[in-house]
């Protein structure tokens, strides 16, 4: 018995060893938690590394006009760079609000419905007039260049005013007029089909001026009626619901010097309304009109 025990005294006492042995150090368990905490750094440095990378792939260079008569050294004209992530669908209307909530809210443009209805946001992108809610960014070339409209004043940044394009709308009494009334009280003002399919393109003027902006016979008569007016005109002219009277002097506010004689057919004004309104062959056939309501018989 005295020689067993001491035996089994000294494996004990070697199987305390190697458990003490092997038991990591605090030294070793703080340049442990160094290197886990090194790697996750390092993974997320890669990963936001990727994220930029993936976002600099992914966003759109916007050269905006800016201007500002008001503020002490913004009252030369210049452009400013946007670098605005891209989604899809995006519009340019959509680029130029995140611009200004991003990075610029003295960005100054207008816009309303947002659905090409309102007319407000007409621009000059990338060499043409457009509104900027129905262009997609995905159809343009990079960068792209957002200025507002020409041949007209601007008040700040993308803004014009739109003062003189609303006078010569009024100027053809862009509303209704008639001499005859329906019998009864409640009963419509009656339309045939085919004089309503005749009038229907001219119906869809916006107001947005881009046909204005894009006539050069505009840019250099400031009395010219334009095309949006003279469309306008076409609209009650060709109403058959409208009285005679009412169109013999419509047809004498477009037949005058500035009126339809003014246009050159180059066809700007139709290539650039956003909503296909044909207003070269609008203004061909009020030409035609005022020819035959000039025509003596004797």
């Amino acid at each position: 018995m005295s020689t067993q025990i001491p035996k089994q005294t000294e494996k004990a006492d070697e199987t305390a060893a190697e458990t003490e042995t092997d038991a990591p150090s605090k030294g070793d368990e703080r340049r442990a938690e160094k290197r886990r905490r090194a790697d996750e750094r390092r993974r997320q440095r890669e990963a936001e590394e990727a994220e930029r990378a993936a976002a600099d792939e992914n966003t759109v260079e916007l050269r905006v006009f800016r201007y500002d008569p008001d503020v002490e050294g913004k009252q030369e004209p210049r452009f400013d760079t946007f670098h605005v992530p891209f989604t899809k669908g995006m519009t340019v209307l959509d680029a130029l609000m995140y611009a200004r909530d991003s990075y610029d809210s003295s960005l100054t443009f207008r816009h309303s419905c947002r659905q090409a209805v309102c007319g407000s946001d007409a621009m000059f992108v990338n060499g043409g007039q457009k509104l900027a809610c129905k262009t997609q960014i995905d159809e343009l070339e990079e960068p792209i260049r957002v200025e507002p409209l020409p041949h007209a004043e601007v008040t700040k940044d993308l803004v014009v005013d739109m003062e003189h394009f609303y006078d010569q709308m009024e100027a053809v009494e862009p509303y209704f007029q008639t001499n005859e009334y329906p019998d009864g009280e409640l009963e419509e003002q009656r339309q045939t089909r085919e004089n309503r399919e005749k009038i229907k393109m001219s119906t869809r003027c916006i107001w947005c001026s881009a046909c204005m902006s894009s006539c050069n016979i505009a840019a250099g008569d400031n009395e010219y009626l334009g095309p949006a007016a003279i469309n306008k005109a076409y609209r009650f002219a060709m109403d058959e619901r409208e009285g005679e009277d009412v169109k013999q002097k419509r047809l004498e506010i477009i037949e005058q010097e500035h009126g339809v004689w003014r246009c050159q057919t180059q066809f700007s004004c139709t290539e650039v309304c956003p909503k296909d309104i044909p207003l070269t062959e609008h203004i061909q056939e009020l030409k035609r009109e005022a020819v035959k309501n000039n025509l003596k018989f004797w």
